[in-house]
């Protein structure tokens, strides 16, 4: 198992001094959390200038979203290739915002997963189910869809290769949260969907994650690291929430 993953995704927030400023921060104080990798996902338009200020630290830079298509006239979309080559390692796919807000469907989630991959990305595989889902018991059901059109596209052993994060849809940026018991039991069953080869793969728990309850949901067996979203825009709090998975 590799060290254990806290991305920070910082969404449609910031000026590009306060960018700058928070990956700053986050550099000068990444010693205080040396057992686990930090990464950081700004958004599009700062990507470069936090590439610089990451420079020579093992923090990782990640996007927020990229196309599925690898090149062409598709004005206003940015491409893995171009990603990799403004310092990007990891790349979120099928946010439940994306899902949500702008109607990604899974095929297209399955799309973006193989084209980051062939690029040289590793991409975070974002599964969740909406609260009306969850109350019809259709949360492991509506996961193993999400996960098996991936698997359908790119094979399991390459969604082994990448990341997965289990992010409740009815606890983004709400103040809920998943039990760590909740959380446990799809992460779980998540791990046995990836078979053998999900042993190793990194399980991310994302949903209103806070310094507050984050030991209790890290202490979980099958919880590897955090998909932090709100609470990754204070320095300190982000820092925090890394010391508790170690």
């Amino acid at each position: 198992m590799a060290k254990p993953l806290i991305a920070g995704n910082w969404k449609m927030h910031g000026t590009a001094v306060e960018a700058a400023a928070l990956a700053r921060q986050l550099v000068e104080n990444e010693h205080s959390c040396a057992a686990v990798q930090l990464a950081i996902f700004p958004p599009i338009l700062h990507v470069g200038l936090v590439a610089l200020e990451l420079s020579g630290s093992s923090i990782a830079l990640g996007a927020q979203n990229m196309s599925e298509h690898e090149s062409g006239a598709f004005t206003g979309e940015v491409s893995a290739d171009m990603l990799k080559e403004a310092g990007c390692t990891y790349t979120l796919v099928g946010h439940s915002e994306r899902r949500t807000l702008f109607g990604e469907v899974d095929g297209t989630v399955a799309d973006k997963f193989e084209i980051a991959q062939r690029s040289g990305l590793v991409p975070i595989l974002c599964v969740g189910e909406t609260l009306q889902q969850r109350q019809q018991g259709l949360t492991l059901a509506v996961i193993a869809e999400q996960i098996n059109t991936v698997r359908k596209k790119v094979g399991l052993k390459n969604i082994c290769r990448g990341v997965v994060a289990y992010e409740p849809v009815w606890a983004i940026g709400t103040g809920e949260v998943a039990s760590p018991e909740q959380a446990q039991l799809v992460h779980r069953a998540i791990r046995e969907l990836l078979g053998p080869g999900g042993v190793s793969t990194s399980l991310l728990y994302g949903g209103s994650v806070k310094a507050s309850n984050a030991a209790e949901l890290f202490a979980q067996p099958d919880i590897d690291g955090g998909l932090v979203g709100g609470a990754s825009l204070e320095a300190d709090e982000f820092l925090k929430i890394a010391q508790l998975m170690t």
